[in-house]
């Protein structure tokens, strides 16, 4: 072998030599030496200083523009121009809302109110004019929130005489006297509201009222708490079928009295029983 082919040999070698040690020492230095000193290397994120919190806000505010009102002109004015775009010569449609255009619609969808309207008969209903509205704002105007309140008086004053009259009967038994309250409130013979019917001759003295708890002296606020609430789910429930000109329908609508079974006043006997529910005997007028 020649002194030149064999010194290049030689620095081969050595150069070979040269990276398996330092690959070798990476190993060493970068590796651990075992499971437990692999389980113990935790990487721990750099702290986020309040520098780099800066950095990034001012980061933000340089990438993100102003709200300005040259920006919002060029936002507005971008918008009209996609929306007039023409650029595949078709334009669009832009169809006048004229009468015929919409009678047009009306006729091809069915419209339940225009047809109530339709069939409405008004022949014999006065005209709507500036002077019928007068007279009904002076006269038959009700604000809302009077409406309101003259509604929940209602339901608490039909919860009161559910409580008091029929708290231990069953929920038949309860809408039975519900019943007769609204029935007395739909007849001419009484009051036309559930107040009204509840507190007749209320102030007239101690048990001279029509519904005792009504003139005894007493609260007449329910303090059975559980027996309190149905009293005011069931008002509900039946002061919703009063205002839609409805009753309960567990009695008659003719019934206008009743007793319980404990007594036997001698009224009973001019009218005819229609009903006998728990503990409530009902009569209507002959």
């Amino acid at each position: 072998m020649r002194a030149g082919a064999f010194a290049k040999t030689v620095r081969v070698v050595m150069h070979a030599a040269a990276i398996a040690a330092a690959a070798f020492v990476l190993h060493v230095t970068v590796a651990p030496a075992n499971a437990e000193d692999l389980a113990d290397a935790t990487v721990v994120p750099a702290a986020f200083t309040s520098a780099v919190s800066i950095k990034r806000e001012q980061f933000h505010a340089a990438t993100q523009p102003q709200l300005t009102n040259a920006l919002l002109e060029a936002y507005v004015s971008r918008q009209q121009q996609l929306k007039s775009f023409d650029g595949f010569d078709v334009p669009a449609a832009q169809a006048e809302l004229t009468e015929d255009v919409l009678l047009g619609y009306i006729a091809k969808k069915q419209n339940k109110a225009l047809d109530a309207i339709e069939a409405a008969d008004f022949s014999d209903k006065p005209a709507l004019t500036a002077a019928v509205l007068t007279n009904y704002a002076q006269d038959g105007f009700v604000p809302t929130t009077k409406r309101v309140k003259l509604a929940e008086g209602e339901r608490l004053c039909l919860a009161q005489a559910i409580y008091h009259e029929a708290r231990g009967e069953s929920r038949e038994g309860q809408l039975a006297v519900a019943n007769v309250i609204i029935n007395r409130a739909m007849s001419k013979k009484y009051p036309s509201t559930i107040c009204g019917v509840v507190f007749q001759n209320a102030d007239k003295g101690k048990y001279k009222c029509q519904f005792t708890f009504a003139c005894d002296g007493r609260s007449d606020m329910g303090r059975e708490r559980t027996a309190w609430n149905r009293s005011l789910k069931l008002a509900d429930d039946a002061f919703y079928e009063f205002q839609r000109g409805e009753r309960p329908g567990v009695i008659p609508n003719s019934a206008l009295f009743y007793h319980t079974t404990a007594v036997a006043p001698q009224w009973s006997h001019t009218f005819h029983r229609v009903a006998a529910i728990g503990s409530h005997v009902f009569y209507a007028t002959n």
